[in-house]
């Protein structure tokens, strides 16, 4: 086994998970389910069949990505954040339904206790601040906050906001064309 995998965690036989992963106590990965290279996978996460992590991805505890969700290279999900696969969810449905897919891009952030609809896009380094319920797709670079999140600045590669002239404290500075943030 090329992962770490805690004495009380679950993972199927053949779930796909990368090298240097680690899957943390009560953590449970079905078959079908791919999980990419060092990865860390906190205490109870469920990663459902059909859901797939890129590289480097962090989620934190007790994070479900169902069957539709794509998770990318450097994404970090936060405690408790929550994917929905279903729009209409009935306990006694007998007709079948249409899975809608969720891809969160590379190195985007999703904070705790954050819930995400289906069939979005969040862009790549995107920040869904802690609490925020997202019905529609995250363009790259933004930070989103509230119910229903908006759009409340725009993050640095490295994660920090950026000031009003899309400069951040790292030094990079942005700007906008055709209101996609792009670097010089």
């Amino acid at each position: 086994m090329s992962y770490f995998k805690h004495e009380q965690a679950l993972v199927h036989p053949k779930a796909v998970i990368g090298d240097g992963t680690r899957i943390w106590a009560f953590a449970n990965v079905l078959e079908g389910a791919a999980i990419g290279h060092h990865c860390n996978i906190c205490d109870g996460c469920f990663i459902e069949k059909g859901a797939s992590i890129g590289n480097h991805a962090t989620l934190k505890n007790h994070v479900a990505v169902w069957d539709g969700v794509a998770l990318e290279d450097d994404v970090f999900v936060g405690a408790g954040a929550v994917f929905i696969n279903d729009r209409y969810p009935r306990g006694n449905r007998k007709d079948s339904w249409v899975l809608e897919k969720t891809v969160v891009k590379k190195g985007a952030t999703i904070g705790a206790n954050a819930t995400l609809m289906c069939g979005i896009t969040v862009g790549e380094y995107a920040v869904v601040g802690a609490g925020s319920v997202v019905t529609k797709d995250v363009p790259p670079h933004a930070i989103v906050i509230g119910n229903p999140a908006h759009c409340a600045g725009h993050a640095c590669r490295c994660g920090r906001k950026l000031n009003h002239a899309l400069r951040c404290a790292c030094g990079v500075k942005y700007r906008l064309l055709n209101d996609v943030l792009v670097t010089p």
